[in-house]
């Protein structure tokens, strides 16, 4: 299997399924998703070592080999959102409610898309697992020990902002997916050799964030995370977002 093979199969599964729309009250959303972006890293890639470190993620941080025995090849992919949704997002203050549907309701497709490439590596006789939808996952400390954006990182779909978001050709405002699999598939070129490489430091993150929770010198993930839970979940349940940092800013849509 290549490469092409997944992209064309997740093109595929994008195109008409019903999940990938939105009809509810106001909110008409013909696409939550575009077509992704995917890549592929080797399983031997020093690059997921080093996340175990304690400035990077943590020791808590499980190796693909961890989750799969046997693992290879980790899938990665991104789902840039459609332009109404970004569009509507630009407006200051609150997320708008496209944006919102495209977290939850673009985030529950999302979990079809991984169920959909593990089934399908499956059925070819390998095995694969999507980290996300494993038991095991769970989240410590604001972290998690399986990030699915330095996962993307290392397989080559973009560098990290100063709001931690992860900018690709498509721009940074999405969803990442990631598959990790026996399968030995060819690896993407990495592209970049710097972590912030495709990060101008504009700062136009800085002034879209409605709590100040990035800076020059990065991200309070502890704001955000409280902005979140105390003001946006109370007001706007069962959905919740924010994304102002990742629309109206130069990364939007592509590398600035």
């Amino acid at each position: 299997m290549k490469i092409q093979y997944f992209q064309e199969q997740i093109n595929l599964f994008i195109d008409d399924n019903p999940l990938n729309r939105v009809s509810s009250g106001d909110v008409k959303l013909e696409r939550i998703f575009d077509y992704p972006l995917v890549r592929v890293a080797k399983v031997s890639d020093l690059l997921f070592v080093k996340l175990k470190d304690p400035e990077v993620i943590g020791k808590y941080h499980l190796l693909p080999s961890e989750w799969l025995p046997g693992a290879r090849s980790v899938i990665s992919y991104f789902l840039p959102f459609s332009k109404k949704i970004r569009v509507a997002n630009r407006v200051p203050n609150w997320p708008a409610p496209e944006w919102l549907f495209g977290r939850i309701e673009g985030e529950e497709f999302n979990n079809s898309i991984r169920q959909h490439v593990v089934n399908i590596i499956t059925e070819a006789g390998g095995k694969a697992i999507a980290p996300l939808l494993d038991s095991r996952y769970k989240e410590i400390n604001m972290h998690s020990n399986w990030s699915e954006r330095h996962a993307a990182f290392i397989a080559g779909l973009g560098t990290f902002s100063l709001s931690k978001s992860l900018i690709t050709v498509k721009g940074c405002a999405g969803r990442y997916g990631s598959i990790i699999t026996d399968l030995e598939i060819a690896s993407s070129k990495r592209p970049y050799t710097d972590l912030e490489e495709y990060c101008t430091k504009c700062g136009e993150c800085i002034k879209r964030c409605p709590v100040k929770a990035i800076s020059s010198t990065g991200k309070n993930l502890e704001i955000c995370s409280l902005y979140l839970d105390k003001i946006i979940i109370p007001r706007f349940n069962p959905r919740y977002g924010c994304g102002k940092c990742q629309t109206a800013v130069p990364c939007e849509s592509t590398i600035p």
